[in-house]
């Protein structure tokens, strides 16, 4: 018997939730370490250790990520989505991974040509990906800057999205990804006249 007919909301297949929660902590981190690295410079070589492998991370989570979408089918859009919504949700799925991938490469560019050597474990280094060049340096540090606002802007408008169909639709949509057990939703009501289709007029007396 499928999802469907015992009523329970489709999911995406298991690697598939697995890499989503695994990646949204890690954005959330990364996130939250480039918006103090900006605002203080307290902590900010500390941070910056953390930064650099863990944006690597995130390139790599990224396109093992996009192998995974490739090679599973995801559950249909809910009822409950009409058409447009439909329609943003799947653009703003695939600028989320443009921005996955372009801004770890924009950070790496940035500090190649700065001349900075990129470590990421003791004595584990990455190659240089761009010309040591000021003004090379300046228009990727831009570059960078301006795709972490639009990852923030396309990662808060995703939760924005999401909180509103869990807490005001009520639609189960977190069910899609969940990792823990879901329950069985309520049967949807058949409409009136399908109701009355299937009902066998009673005699007369």
């Amino acid at each position: 018997m499928s999802d469907k007919q015992i009523g329970r909301t489709p999911q995406f297949a298991l690697p598939s939730r697995l890499l989503h929660w695994v990646m949204a902590v890690m954005v959330i981190t990364q996130l939250f370490i480039g918006v103090t690295m900006v605002a203080s410079l307290a902590n900010y070589n500390i941070l910056l250790a953390i930064h650099r492998p863990l944006g690597i991370a995130i390139l790599i989570f990224v396109v093992i990520r996009i192998g995974n979408r490739l090679l599973h089918k995801p559950p249909p859009f809910l009822s409950t989505m009409r058409p447009w919504e439909r329609r943003v949700a799947t653009r703003s799925e695939q600028l989320l991974y443009v921005l996955l991938v372009a801004q770890p490469l924009a950070g790496w560019a940035m500090l190649s040509s700065a001349g900075v050597p990129i470590v990421l474990f003791r004595q584990l280094h990455l190659p240089a990906i761009a010309p040591h060049n000021t003004t090379v340096y300046a228009v990727l540090w831009y570059t960078h800057l301006t795709l972490a606002y639009l990852l923030f802007a396309t990662f808060t408008a995703h939760m924005c999205a999401i909180l509103f169909h869990t807490l005001v639709i009520r639609d189960r949509i977190l069910d899609r990804m969940a990792l823990w057990p879901i329950p069985k939703t309520a049967p949807a009501a058949k409409p009136a006249t399908e109701q009355a289709a299937g009902q066998v007029a009673e005699p007369p007396d």
